[in-house]
């Protein structure tokens, strides 16, 4: 797969950058405060450039490297050599048990499994770790309060802290039965661009989709006292079986969704409603580490080799730096960094301004004047925003940091059976094994490291299966960014469940590769066919993962 011709995204909506690039200009200069922590977007010095075009008509550009700078020859053919796929499956490859290189958590494996800082970090690093986790975990609460360090929460959110939703930094979960409360999952909310400012905004990239009116970008599900919740997410669920070629009969569930209780007033008729549960933290800034050349490399929008995979990088606009650059994280690889993620979700999770998103009122639209009017938690001697300099810093320092736990029996025939199984059939083709990440990234644990996180970052059509039909950026209702893998064999030792894809539908790691359609349709189709003992060794694999 090779990036063979210019990208011409489709121009549609965003997953959270709803804010027009205007509205961040002053605060995002003052976002790049960086001497604090070893903390900043990842982005690298690009050479070598390819100019993508990112709009149908004359529009912005987005340069991207066709081949690696930071590295000398003799670094390249060693990176060449060592991410090669293999075909020698009698044994583990060197390294295989250490999937984020020398930032691997090799801790016993318990519930903490994801909540380890990485293996390389000095100990002053370490400490900016940690002062970060109790950032992460704070509770914080309503303004005016006596907690003055602690307030300015919503006025509507979704949770009180990030770790509400990043359970354990691990993985969320739609609500299990009728009085289970979806904290760690929630409804994202946009309508079709009717305007020419719209369709002109989005055409470039100043935002990513157009918000709903009334309830903006993001379903609230909590509001502060006096304030009405903005509604209840709903769910039902249909029980789709699946026949094997054994025999075997899985079920699958096909959700759909709703709103109940809506609290100001009707929603737009046109409305598009996504799901999403929170992805798993652990090694975000080793993502953040890839070198762009390597994403470029497995591109190809137009399948120019036929092989029916046609991965696309994720455009979106940096708010820190107002330049186009490559999407990498949430499901739709809408967010281009670490730090511009954790910024979003401190505004639209919980409600709180940062440097980078500066309206205390979170996620009000202009037509909650209630919200819009309560009292802020911003201390103007500290700054003009809830969680000024060098809070933010610290979050993103702390998720850029959990570690990768090492794997667990890799040289277990069953697994390595089961690795061969996910080689023959064309899962490697969008969950791209490994890679040498940058010399040149921000963070010292991230640099030169060999990783496995299996995905290539890009952008699929999953098949009207999965499809969410809400365009997000150039991704269209249909596209998702290939998950990264390394974890996922613990989710239930992490986190108490096994529910799995962008909505927790799937309740098992089989079921999600049955729901997989479109351009993952062949490689489905090859596990159906697999014999009850194939599909156990491809589990086992999976699990060690």
């Amino acid at each position: 797969m090779r990036c063979s011709k210019p990208i011409r995204p489709t121009t549609s909506t965003d997953d959270l950058t709803a804010r027009p690039l205007s509205h961040h200009r002053e605060a995002l200069r003052r976002a790049r405060w960086g001497a604090r922590v070893a903390v900043g977007a990842g982005l690298f010095v690009l050479a070598a450039p390819i100019a993508l075009a990112v709009a149908d008509r004359a529009g912005p550009t987005l340069d991207l490297p066709t081949r690696r700078t930071d590295l000398s020859t003799k670094d390249r053919a060693r990176v060449r050599a060592v991410t090669r796929q293999t075909d020698d499956f009698a044994a583990a490859e060197r390294f295989e048990a250490m999937p984020g290189g020398g930032a691997t958590s090799t801790a016993s494996i318990t519930r903490d499994a994801f909540s380890h800082p990485s293996a390389n970090l000095d100990f002053e690093e370490r400490q900016t770790f940690f002062v970060g986790n109790g950032i992460f975990k704070k509770l914080w609460v309503a303004a005016p309060s006596s907690t003055a360090a602690s307030d300015g929460l919503g006025p509507l959110y979704n949770a009180r802290a990030c770790q509400r939703c990043h359970l354990k930094d691990g993985r969320g979960h739609p609500p299990d039965g009728p009085d289970d409360v979806a904290s760690s999952m929630f409804l994202r909310l946009s309508v079709p661009p009717r305007t020419v400012e719209e369709h002109d905004a989005l055409a470039a990239f100043e935002t990513l989709r157009i918000p709903e009116p009334t309830y903006g970008g993001q379903l609230q599900n909590f509001a502060v006292t006096g304030l009405s919740a903005e509604g209840q997410m709903t769910i039902d669920y249909e029980e789709i079986p699946v026949t094997l070629a054994d025999g075997e009969v899985v079920h699958l569930r096909k959700p759909t969704y709703g709103i109940a209780d809506l609290g100001y007033g009707p929603i737009d008729p046109a409305v598009q409603l996504s799901p999403r549960v929170a992805n798993p933290m652990i090694g975000l800034g080793l993502l953040e580490a890839i070198h762009p050349a390597d994403l470029m490399a497995n591109a190809d929008p137009d399948d120019a080799d036929g092989d029916g995979i046609s991965g696309k990088i994720s455009v979106t606009r940096d708010p820190v730096t107002g330049d186009l650059t490559i999407g990498r994280f949430g499901w739709k690889a809408s967010t281009p960094s670490v730090m511009v993620q954790s910024a979003e979700a401190f505004s639209g999770d919980i409600g709180i301004s940062t440097p980078i998103v500066t309206d205390a009122f979170g996620e009000c639209s202009i037509a909650q004047s209630i919200c819009r009017d309560q009292p802020t938690g911003v201390q103007r001697r500290l700054g003009d925003v809830e969680a000024p300099d060098p809070l933010l810093g610290l979050v993103t320092f702390y998720a850029q940091n959990l570690a990768v736990p090492a794997r667990r029996d890799v040289e277990d025939p069953k697994v390595l059976e089961g690795k061969k199984l996910f080689y023959e059939a064309g899962c490697v083709d969008c969950h791209t094994p490994k890679y040498v990440t940058s010399r040149k990234a921000e963070g010292k644990a991230q640099r030169f490291q060999l990783i496995w996180p299996y995905t290539d970052l890009l952008l699929h059509d999953m098949g009207e299966g999965l499809a969410d039909g809400r365009p997000v950026g150039n991704a269209s209702g249909s596209e998702w960014r290939t998950a990264p893998l390394w974890g996922i064999g613990l989710t239930e030792t992490v986190n108490g469940h096994t529910y799995f894809l962008h909505d927790g539908r799937a309740r098992s790691l089989l079921e999600a590769i049955l729901w997989h359609g479109g351009e993952a349709e062949a490689a489905a189709s090859r596990v159906r066919d697999m014999s009850r003992g194939e599909r156990e060794a491809l589990l086992a694999f999976l699990e060690s993962l």
